[in-house]
């Protein structure tokens, strides 16, 4: 069955995402509302909105919209039919009537729904029309959550069932999962639970609201909002609501029966319009004092609100066993949630999934999680689980487990999918080397680096296994979310705060080495990202000989923000792309203005058709709307290129002062009109003594080399002034830069 039209009958916040990512993969779609009016509205949304839903504007072409009144005829034309509108039963029985009225012959008709049975969806439908129904839960905002839930019953047609799967897999990019009719499904069945089993055992444990997300985030493998961060974002409002149908759908002698009992603090939060970010506040708040805004917490115990204090756990890495083994209350509640979690998504099967493995897919697409439950079980042992666990009478999995003790009951990653992911093959291939930020693996005759450190940031150990890892023809991909957010800066600021810039000095000039090694290799290096590529995240990229990058990215040189300057040869690798254009070989100032336009600015991309024209990305990359396949494409590069042969080294003609000039003018022109300020001119004028050629004419050849040395010398200076610790720290501190 091929899909070449799609309907989508409401234009909310799901409707248009699913549009929008439809638009992206190049398939027409016609967006359906009440009045035509809102499905303009929300097709204008689609266009402008941050983070951008499209890959590019110029997608926004495959929306059409209309009205379910007027044109409703559309319907006919569609080969996927999305109904998308309210939550209420009543009204998407008559949507149905409509569809199944109008619909050719064999065309698929879905919900998005979130929580209402397919039992009761389909109720009013005949047989025949069963077979070609079913439930397709995206995950918001749809662009960017892997996830994509597909809910099948006993009637469908499985045929057609796993020809959608493999349509939103190949061509959405979506991580499919089949899954049975049960409440919440695979996703929300357990994220919800271990969202209110933290919150619960944090009230029982008098935790604050601060220790409990400190635990329950990153030292799991959890996104940093924790749970009552992440309470806030969703709405404090819609998570009650969302309770409550679980509380409806569920059995009584169900375990999420006794996390979802209603909490008078939360109660209170919602009487009084503390729904979360979208309200006055939530759990935590944002507070005037002295026209200075300060982060508030409530106390769970009073319901009042303090300042609120960060907790740092000193835990960088995921490390179950060290957290669960702490001996104080931290370690307790990190034993309680997780073990309880584990109990409860271990008793789930087979009843929503006989494939247990396909629960950790749903939480890691779903929820971000690096570790499903079953995940979690292997990281703590088997052995270990049940030396410590309590009961767990009626739970087949727990019951089989327990009695063979097998460390290795885990078996192959994501059988949901047939492409040979990253995951799949980590189990496989060999690990030849580690060290605190990176890991290598052998597969075959090629070698696999991934980072290991928070948002893969970049230090010493991860160019030492850089350098260490080209040997063979090496692929640069990560499993989590993030290709790279640049050079660690807690690990310069840490010898900085010592005044130990000479050990800075030598950490960049192993950094600009390791870029160099990467491009001039005598084995091909292929970057896959994915996330955040930035700063030194993209140096590596723009080192390595090919890319092949998920649509998915944020791309760019972002170190003036934080008072620096692009210095692990980002520059150089500008220059020399811009260089080669037809403009630059006409007038020889070209390229160095437009890098500065680029660099100076910070200027970013969101996807790999925006990272084109800033030349972050060359025509030839490869861009993948699936990020499982980032693997599986890398591999094949490698496969193509068995006879590789490094680059030529560049040689670069620069103008030296003349073009400097051109660059300071600009710079006093946004000093004077208070664009930049007094740093903002000097971190200006470094960036333009690197891209000038510094002490140069145009008639002199500079080397790469001597690009790294401008590059050097530049980061160091910007390093050594206050003004620029200044933006670090607050940088490091609030999320913000700091304009001085």
């Amino acid at each position: 069955m091929k899909i070449n039209q799609v309907v989508i009958i409401g234009s909310g916040t799901m409707g248009s995402g699913i549009a929008a990512q439809l638009c992206n993969a190049n398939i027409p779609v016609t967006l359906l509302d009440l009045k035509t009016e809102i499905s303009e509205k929300a097709r204008d949304r689609i266009y402008k909105s941050r983070p951008p839903l499209l890959i590019d504007k110029s997608k926004i072409k495959n929306i059409n919209v209309g009205n379910i009144n007027d044109d409703f005829k559309i319907v006919k034309d569609a080969d996927w039919v999305v109904e998308a509108v309210v939550e209420r039963i009543d009204i998407k029985h008559n949507i149905y009537e409509k569809i199944f009225k109008s619909r050719k012959s064999g065309a698929i008709v879905s919900s998005n729904t979130s929580s209402i049975p397919i039992k009761i969806l389909s109720e009013k439908l005949t047989n025949e029309e069963k077979k070609d129904f079913c439930i397709t839960h995206f995950f918001n905002p749809v662009r960017y959550m892997g996830l994509l839930e597909i809910v099948k019953t006993e009637n469908n047609d499985l045929e057609k069932i796993n020809s959608l799967k493999k349509f939103c897999e190949q061509e959405l990019g979506k991580g499919a999962i089949v899954c049975n009719d049960t409440p919440g499904f695979l996703g929300n069945r357990v994220g919800v639970y271990s969202m209110q089993v933290a919150m619960t055992e944090a009230f029982k444990m008098k935790l604050t609201i601060e220790e409990a997300d400190a635990i329950f985030g990153r030292p799991m493998g959890i996104p940093k909002t924790g749970v009552f961060g992440l309470y806030d974002l969703i709405g404090i409002d819609l998570m009650a609501d969302v309770l409550k149908s679980f509380i409806k759908e569920l059995p009584k002698n169900d375990e999420f029966q006794t996390v979802a009992k209603e909490i008078p603090l939360v109660t209170k939060l919602i009487d009084t319009g503390y729904t979360g970010r979208k309200g006055k506040g939530g759990f935590y708040r944002i507070n005037k004092e002295n026209n200075k805004k300060i982060l508030e917490a409530v106390n769970l115990e009073t319901g009042e609100y303090s300042t609120s204090k960060k907790i740092d756990l000193k835990i960088d890495n995921v490390d179950l066993n060290s957290l669960i083994n702490q001996d104080d209350r931290y370690g307790k509640y990190a034993w309680s949630v997780i073990s309880k979690i584990i109990k409860y998504a271990s008793s789930l099967v087979p009843e929503i999934t006989d494939k247990f493995n396909d629960i950790d897919e749903a939480m890691r697409l779903g929820f971000n999680w690096s570790m499903g439950p079953f995940e979690m079980l292997k990281s703590i042992g088997v052995k270990n689980f049940f030396k410590r666990i309590d009961s767990f009478e009626n739970n087949k999995f727990l019951e089989s487990l327990s009695k063979s003790l097998d460390e290795n009951f885990y078996g192959q990653r994501q059988l949901y999918t047939e492409i040979e992911t990253l995951g799949k093959i980590k189990t496989t291939a060999t690990k030849i080397d580690k060290n605190k930020s990176a890991e290598i693996y052998r597969f075959k005759d090629f070698n696999i680096i991934e980072f290991t450190t928070k948002a893969c940031a970049l230090d010493y150990d991860s160019m030492d296994a850089l350098k260490n890892a080209t040997d063979k023809p090496l692929i640069i991909i990560n499993e989590t979310m993030q290709f790279s957010a640049g050079v660690n800066l807690t690990y310069t600021m840490n010898f900085a705060d010592k005044g130990d810039f000479k050990s800075i000095e030598n950490f960049l000039k192993h950094f600009q080495e390791t870029c160099k090694h990467l491009k001039y290799s005598n084995y091909p290096v292929i970057s896959a990202p994915s996330g955040l590529t930035l700063g030194g995240g993209f140096e590596v990229l723009v080192h390595s000989n090919f890319v092949a990058s998920h649509t998915n990215i944020v791309i760019g040189l972002v170190e003036t923000i934080v008072g620096l300057i692009p210095a692990g040869g980002g520059c150089k690798e500008m220059l020399w792309r811009w260089s080669q254009t037809e403009e630059a070989k006409q007038d020889p100032d070209y390229a160095a203005l437009k890098v500065f336009d680029i660099i100076g600015y910070a200027k970013t991309a969101t996807s790999p058709i925006e990272a084109e024209p800033l030349k972050y990305l060359r025509p030839e990359d490869k861009t993948i709307m699936n990020r499982n396949s980032l693997f599986s494409v890398s591999k094949k590069i490698i496969e193509e290129n068995n006879n590789f042969t490094p680059p030529a080294e560049c040689v670069f003609n620069l103008s030296g002062k003349s073009v400097k000039e051109k660059m300071i003018k600009t710079l006093e022109k946004l000093y004077n009109e208070k664009v930049i300020l007094d740093h903002g001119m000097e971190v200006g004028k470094e960036l333009a003594n690197v891209l000038s050629g510094g002490d140069t004419t145009i008639d002199k050849k500079l080397s790469e080399d001597d690009l790294f040395k401008l590059e050097l010398d530049a980061f160091m200076r910007l390093m050594e002034t206050q003004k620029t610790q200044e933006r670090i720290k607050h940088t490091l501190a609030t999320g913000k830069p700091l304009v001085n």
